[in-house]
């Protein structure tokens, strides 16, 4: 296990570095490499039961969504596709340890950050407004999902899953900021690295 997660670290920084400074076909590679190794580490984990499969499923759609990205612009309602499925998997999996309980200050806040989002990049979006509003909505969900289950129930486990959400929405906002409202420099680097921090937490919270 411990070569597994040293190997994911290693290439995700790769990755990262790369997408900063590196050429091309080094982010081309260790972004699906990265992913792979989320894939065997989770693979790796002591008990897999229907939650573990779900994040796996989740990862799979993944890696599609971002093989999908390195295709022509008629590809991106796909890659928005995928990675709604894989959210959305990967809400299924935490709805599983969910508690009946509800503290309204955290979907408020969270509905204000989808809204100031979607009104910053709504008049560029074009034919794919719909699928990238949904797609928002349903990360905006997945937060929600684990930061209930922090408040109510703060553990190592609940806060690895807060915490990668919270990343894949940092990475979702920066992205969709960066590609459809302006550039900045290191945008790409901050994206890969919030991307793969995100998926790394919730993969780790598997050994919990």
């Amino acid at each position: 296990m411990l070569w597994s997660f040293l190997a994911v670290l290693f290439s995700g920084w790769l990755y990262v570095d790369a997408s900063y400074r590196g050429p091309q076909w080094q982010r081309w590679v260790f972004k699906p490499v990265t992913l792979l190794l989320l894939l065997a580490w989770a693979w790796q984990a002591p008990v897999l039961n229907t939650s573990g499969y779900l994040i796996l499923l989740g990862l799979l759609a993944t890696l599609i969504g971002d093989a999908l990205t390195l295709l022509p612009q008629q590809r991106m309602l796909y890659a928005v596709g995928a990675f709604f499925l894989s959210h959305l998997l990967y809400t299924i999996s935490f709805a599983g340890h969910m508690t009946l309980a509800f503290f309204w200050p955290i979907p408020l806040t969270l509905v204000i950050i989808g809204a100031l989002l979607i009104a910053t990049i709504w008049t560029r979006l074009a034919e794919l407004r719909w699928p990238i509003c949904t797609f928002i909505g349903m990360t905006l969900v997945m937060v929600w999902l684990t930061a209930e289950q922090y408040f109510f129930n703060p553990t190592d486990y609940s806060f690895s899953l807060l915490a990668g959400t919270l990343f894949l929405l940092l990475a979702s906002i920066v992205w969709f900021f960066s590609h459809y409202r302006r550039r900045f420099s290191a945008d790409r680097a901050i994206i890969a690295a919030c991307y793969f921090m995100g998926h790394f937490m919730i993969v780790r919270s598997l050994y919990l």
